[in-house]
Formats: structure tokens, C-alpha cells, sequence
């Protein structure tokens, strides 16, 4: 009786001690691994070797005179004025055009002939008109004669006057038609009237649209062709709201083209007066140096410098980029001492590592291989800042983290 009590007891020990043993070991291991990994996040160390390896180097923020600038995208684009649609006031059949997209045309040389019968009418009623007119002329001076002499009614001086006032209206309406259609009514005589008229280039420049072709008839103030002139083209730049204050008439900009290097050049010349739905302004910049190699509509990139200023800037290096968000590295203040199993022969041996802290800043503008830099308040600027191996620091601490 008294073996199996004491068993008994054994066996209750035994089960408590493993229970209190389990739940020792459950508030032990969970809440410390938590506070190391929040501790950690944002330090990452180096060994005495790798530090040597990645070639780490140290500087400070500096104070530098950057080029305060405003970053927009916009297009190449010419003045209205230097954008031409040729129409013409009357239709016709298109008689004959030798334009191409491309071409380049004078202003003055003949673009194309149109031909329609109405053009025959209109020259012979000029011709009516121009015959008529010298009679009333005629009749009218006369009667003015005859006035002076008390032979005639005054009514008939008024007819007369009435009727030649009214001819030389009809007259030089018809002669405003003619020359619409580019037909000089002095060159018109019984001989040479004709069912063709030629349309001429009203500017000098390239021709970027043919919407017709010979034989087709083409209505009254139809597109025809479009001419640009490229001499006078400019930047478009779309700026933000925001940026607008900082804007003046004359501030320089520079722009590149879409799959190019080559900076260019151009001065603000217009502001615009209007906010968008995007809550952006049109501003236009003059080209500094005209380019017959560009086209209207070329995409480009643009940098507005609208001053210089002082500021707290670091070498582009020191910047590394990570999930959207601009970093820093600077030293932390202790070196960790690692003790690690060297061989077999020996008991061990001492590992130092250099450890770093990532720092989130915020970036503003570049020039000159430094970019400006936002820190956080209470940042220490004589503390050491990686200027050089930041890149390396940045790709350790991320695949620490993915293990």
C-alpha cells in the first residue's frame, strides 16, 4: 500500500515539474526575439573584413549652393500663327499638288490649282461690272453738267448718283471674291478668264498634313494642307500648382528630348493665367537656338532654375532608395564583439563588427553630384555619415531581413 502512494506522488511531481518547466520556457523565448528584432531594424554591421572589402568611407553634411529648380515634362509646340490650315473660301476639283508630308515650302509659290465653273462666272461679272460701272460714271458726270445749268431734274441727279454708288458696291464686292480665290481682277480681260485657281503658301516652313488628293473635289473651307513653320518653336511645360509663386518671366530652362541626351535650351516667355483640372499651369519657353531638326509634339523633360539657394546637401552616393524612400547610413557609436569557435585546436577566437544605423531622410534637388537633404530634427551633422559603400549596407540589411 504504502509502494503504490509513494508512486503515485512521483508520478504527480514529475507531471508538475514539466508543466512549470513548459510554461518557464513559453515567457522567455517570444518576447525577447520581439524586442531584438525591433531593436535591429534599422542597424546593420559589418565585419573588420567586409568593412575593409566594400570600402566603406565617411564625410558629414555639408552646406552647398544648389540651384533651386522646378522638374516638369511638357512638348515641343509652335505659336498659332505659325501653324497654318490652307483651305480655300470656294470648292473645286483638285486639279494638280505635288505636296508631301515633309516638304518644304516658300511662302508665295504655288501649292496647288483648283477648278470650278463658278470661277468663270464670277470673272465674267466682274467684266459686266467693270463695263457697267464706266458707263455710270459717265451718265453721272453728266448729269452733274446738266445740273450746274439748271437743265435737269434733281431727281435725275440722284438716280444717276443712286445708281453708280450701287455699282461700284457690286463692283468691289466682286473684286473682294476674286481676290479670296487668289485671281488679281486687274489681269482679267475677255481672253483670259478661266475655270483654275491657284492656291498659294502663306508661310514658309514643312508641310505635316495632305488630306487631299488630285481629282478630288474639295468643299468650300475645307482642310487642304497644314503648314508649320519650325523657326519659332517652343518648350510647353506643364507645371504644378505649388511651383507657380516660384516662376518669373526670363528664369532659364533646360529640357531633353525623349530618348536623348543633348541639353537644350530656353527662357520662360508666358505664364499661364489658368489652373487646370489637374491642378497644373501651362508656362511657354522660348528656345535659345532655333533647330530645324526638331518637330511639334516631341516630348521633353524640363528643369526651370528659379535661383540658387543654400542648403544641406550630400554627395548623390550617400542617397540609396528603398521601397520609395530616401536613407542614410551613419556610424553608430559601439563596436560589437562576437566570440566564435576558430577550429578545432583552438577555444575561440574574438570577431569585431562595425555596425550602422539607417537613417530616412527626405531628398530635394541635385547638381553636381550632391543632392539636397531634408534631416530629422535633432539630427547631429558633425556625426559620421557613409558617403562611400552605402549601396552595400543597404543590400546586406535587406537580405537580413528575407532570411
Amino acid at each position: 500500500m504504502k509502494h503504490k502512494i509513494y508512486s503515485s506522488l512521483l508520478i504527480l511531481s514529475l507531471v508538475a515539474l514539466i508543466f512549470s518547466s513548459c510554461s518557464s520556457a513559453g515567457k522567455k523565448i517570444e518576447p525577447v526575439k520581439e524586442e531584438k528584432k525591433t531593436k535591429d531594424a534599422d542597424v546593420v554591421d559589418l565585419s573588420e573584413e567586409q568593412f575593409k572589402t566594400v570600402n566603406i568611407q565617411y564625410g558629414t553634411v555639408e552646406e552647398k549652393n544648389l540651384s533651386s529648380v522646378i522638374r516638369a515634362s511638357g512638348v515641343l509646340d509652335v505659336p498659332p500663327q505659325q501653324l497654318i490650315t490652307v483651305s480655300s473660301p470656294y470648292g473645286g476639283t483638285l486639279q494638280s499638288t505635288e505636296l508631301l508630308q515633309g516638304k518644304p515650302v516658300t511662302k508665295g509659290e504655288v501649292i496647288a490649282v483648283l477648278e470650278n465653273p463658278e470661277f468663270i462666272q464670277l470673272q465674267q461679272d466682274y467684266l459686266d461690272y467693270k463695263s457697267q460701272l464706266v458707263y455710270l460714271k459717265e451718265e453721272l458726270d453728266r448729269q452733274q453738267e446738266l445740273a450746274k445749268e439748271n437743265v435737269n431734274a434733281k431727281k435725275t441727279l440722284q438716280k444717276a448718283g443712286s445708281d453708280y454708288n450701287s455699282m461700284m458696291a457690286r463692283f468691289q464686292g466682286l473684286k473682294s471674291k476674286l481676290q479670296l480665290i487668289n485671281i488679281n481682277p486687274d489681269k482679267i480681260n475677255p481672253n483670259n478668264i478661266s475655270p483654275k485657281a491657284n492656291l498659294y503658301a502663306p508661310i514658309s516652313g514643312y508641310v505635316t498634313k495632305v488630306l487631299v488628293n488630285i481629282g478630288k473635289f474639295v468643299n468650300a473651307n475645307q482642310e487642304l494642307f497644314e503648314i508649320v513653320d519650325t523657326r519659332h518653336l517652343h518648350a510647353e511645360l506643364t507645371i504644378f500648382e505649388k511651383d507657380v509663386p516660384k516662376l518669373k518671366i526670363g528664369q532659364k530652362i533646360r529640357f531633353v528630348l525623349n530618348n536623348e541626351t543633348k541639353e537644350r535650351f530656353a527662357e520662360v516667355y508666358l505664364i499661364g493665367r489658368e489652373i487646370s483640372a489637374e491642378r497644373t499651369v501651362r508656362v511657354h519657353g522660348h528656345l535659345l537656338q532655333e533647330d530645324k531638326n526638331l518637330l511639334p509634339g516631341m516630348y521633353l523633360k524640363g528643369i526651370v532654375e528659379t535661383g540658387v539657394a543654400t542648403t544641406t546637401a550630400l554627395p548623390d552616393k550617400a542617397i540609396v532608395q528603398s521601397a520609395g524612400k530616401s536613407y542614410i547610413f551613419i556610424a553608430a557609436e559601439e563596436t560589437k564583439e562576437e566570440t566564435n569557435p576558430a577550429d578545432a585546436k583552438k577555444d575561440a577566437a574574438t570577431e569585431k563588427h562595425i555596425p550602422f544605423k539607417r537613417i530616412e531622410v527626405t531628398t530635394g534637388v541635385s547638381e553636381n553630384g550632391y543632392t539636397e537633404v531634408i534631416l530629422p530634427e535633432g539630427f547631429d551633422r558633425k556625426i559620421k555619415v557613409v558617403i562611400n559603400g552605402a549601396y552595400d549596407l543597404l543590400s546586406k540589411m535587406n537580405n537580413v531581413e528575407e532570411e
